[in-house]
């Protein structure tokens, strides 16, 4: 045995419990030797079943947990460990006349009990599945074509608009993992695991603590985007438990949580996963990330005199102050609703215009932020914009007692929105034509801490949107958009360019 196979005998050993490492250990040699067994006739690929295979869920032994050399059955999907006797895989074969099982992690098939590796080209359809690959030419022209797929049970699907299972209360979870998969830029970087496989990450770092969701996150992509799918539909079981395990049990999938939040912690968490010391920006920071000078100035107390008044103005404490802050998303601040009803006792729905919202980044108009002990008037003037541009309509406000949703509506364009005059002389020349073209938009409905997630996505193969919530995916005319109680929209920067860490064009 080599130097580097004993080292990763070793490690595997020190993971598992003391209980069990005799055999384990036996286990791992003999699927070693074993390896050597070959044959293309197998009198048993016939009794395959795939519409019984399920592959998202995590990967371990259905009967020890045990995620250490698990073994799927392809008669009935359930996984088991081990395929040498007194395993549970050769005991269920044994048991249950179930011969074909597949290594999750060498995705290589065995017939048990004969203990065989099984190579037939027929297989092909599942190690796909499993782990979906795509060629550069493929990710290049091919992703977003316009074809409709057909799953194995016969349903039509377009690859990436796709439905996430719900598995209790993680749709907050689904409509943000839906949008970001169809960022182009950031789905054709996630389809090819080569762009971050090769990532190091030192002991104890937060990095190293969030690269498995940068993982999950790749994989869920290729399956969403996976044209030969047995289902027309994913399960982000996975990802989800990277979500939990990452965020220190943050956010669960049990609970109904805020979508925003999510989104702004994916985002610095993806990018604290891709960064490493010789590499400072990311994929993350390449699309998302803008800049803006936010103006500073504390307001002078009402009661005081005007002789005190002059005094304080001419002091250091009370001049505006401009620093330079970076954002991966705009916060676009609601008008209160009415508070009373109208002559026919309803309850009027307002409505504000995007482009009222914006005003707020133009550097000139100023919102009050109080403190327990001061004012503060900030003013926000966009120098930088990013590709891709995400806005918040921060539609819940928290008290004392209870969470108050706003229903007013933003009337917004779905294409062809200008920012040119939010941005001054000195930005509009790093930006001449900075025009969005709306590409996602997540609604929330009900009310503030039982309500649903949906969201709508452009499909750029057909320029058609569909509404996706959950499972059920369907059609949607984009006049409907704009009656919608938006939350959280992505715009897209026309004509833009997004560029990896060596300069290559992604988009």
């Amino acid at each position: 045995m080599s130097l580097q196979s004993t080292q990763a005998t070793m490690e595997v050993i020190n993971a598992m419990p003391r209980v069990n490492v005799k055999r384990e250990l036996e286990d791992i040699e003999r699927d070693r030797r074993d390896t050597k067994k070959k044959s293309r006739l197998c009198p048993y690929l016939d009794t395959i079943n795939r519409h019984m295979l399920d592959f998202d869920f995590e990967k371990l032994c259905s009967v020890s947990l045990s995620r250490i050399n698990v073994y799927a059955c392809l008669v009935c999907g359930k996984y088991f460990q081990g395929r040498g006797p007194n395993t549970h895989a050769y005991t269920h074969s044994v048991s249950d006349a179930h011969h074909v099982y597949l290594n999750l992690q060498t995705l290589r098939f065995y017939c048990l009990p004969d203990n065989y590796e099984i190579i037939d080209s027929s297989l092909k359809d599942i190690i796909f599945v499993v782990n979906p690959t795509f060629s550069q030419d493929y990710i290049a022209n091919k992703v977003t074509q316009s074809k409709v797929s057909r799953a194995y049970d016969g349903t039509l699907y377009l690859p990436g608009i796709v439905g996430l299972n719900n598995i209790k209360a993680n749709d907050y979870c689904n409509v943000v993992l839906q949008a970001l998969s169809n960022i182009t830029p950031l789905r054709n970087y996630f389809l090819d695991p080569n762009n971050y496989s090769h990532i190091h990450h030192p002991p104890g770092s937060q990095g190293l603590a969030m690269f498995p969701l940068i993982t999950r996150f790749g994989e869920l992509v290729r399956k969403l985007w996976n044209p030969r799918n047995f289902k027309a539909h994913v399960s982000p079981h996975e990802m989800l438990q990277a979500v939990v395990s990452c965020s220190k049990k943050r956010f669960q999938f049990t609970v109904q949580g805020d979508a925003i939040q999510i989104l702004s912690w994916m985002l610095n968490s993806m990018h604290l996963g891709l960064k490493t010391p010789k590499r400072r920006t990311t994929i993350i920071n390449r699309c998302f990330r803008g800049t803006m000078n936010i103006s500073s100035q504390k307001i002078l107390p009402v009661e005081i005199d005007d002789k005190e008044r002059r005094r304080l103005s001419q002091t250091e404490e009370y001049q505006p102050r401009v620093e330079e802050s970076p954002f991966l998303y705009l916060t676009c601040d609601l008008p209160q609703p009415p508070l009373f009803k109208d002559e026919k006792k309803e309850n009027i729905i307002p409505q504000v215009s995007l482009y009222v919202l914006l005003s707020k980044f133009d550097g000139k108009s100023g919102k009050e932020y109080q403190t327990y002990k001061e004012s503060i008037l900030k003013k926000f003037q966009l120098t930088g914009l990013p590709p891709y541009l995400i806005l918040y309509h921060k539609r819940f406000t928290k008290n004392t007692f209870y969470v108050e949703k706003n229903p007013t509506i933003v009337n917004f364009p779905v294409k062809n929105i200008d920012l040119t005059e939010y941005l001054t002389e000195e930005v509009k020349s790093k930006h001449p034509e900075p025009v969005y073209d709306l590409v996602a938009n997540i609604v929330h409905d009900g009310e503030p801490e039982s309500g649903t997630y949906r969201c709508h996505i452009l499909h750029k193969g057909t320029g058609k949107w569909y509404e996706l919530q959950d499972l059920h995916v369907k059609e949607i005319e984009p006049q409907m958009l704009t009656l919608t109680e938006s939350y959280i929209q992505i715009y897209e920067m026309q004509n833009s360019v997004v560029k990896t860490h060596d300069g290559k064009k992604i988009l």
